[in-house]
């Protein structure tokens, strides 16, 4: 007989507080231009951006 699996409550409820935020961040950005998001953080490139292992990451041009 196999085992039933249940995710526990309180692992469901931050998943979905976690989605929760996600939607919500989504709304807020969904409207706003990349170049608005420069235009506000100057340093935005230089921030947002990581080098490891020969591996360069830009993840500044993400509504993030």
């Amino acid at each position: 007989m196999a085992a039933h699996l249940e995710t526990p409550r309180t692992q469901l409820t931050g998943k979905q507080a976690a989605w929760r935020a996600l939607e919500d961040h989504q709304r807020r950005m969904r409207g706003r231009h990349l170049r608005t998001l420069f235009a506000d953080d100057p340093a935005r490139s230089e921030r947002m951006t990581a080098e490891a292992a020969g591996v360069f990451l830009d993840y500044s041009k993400n509504r993030i």
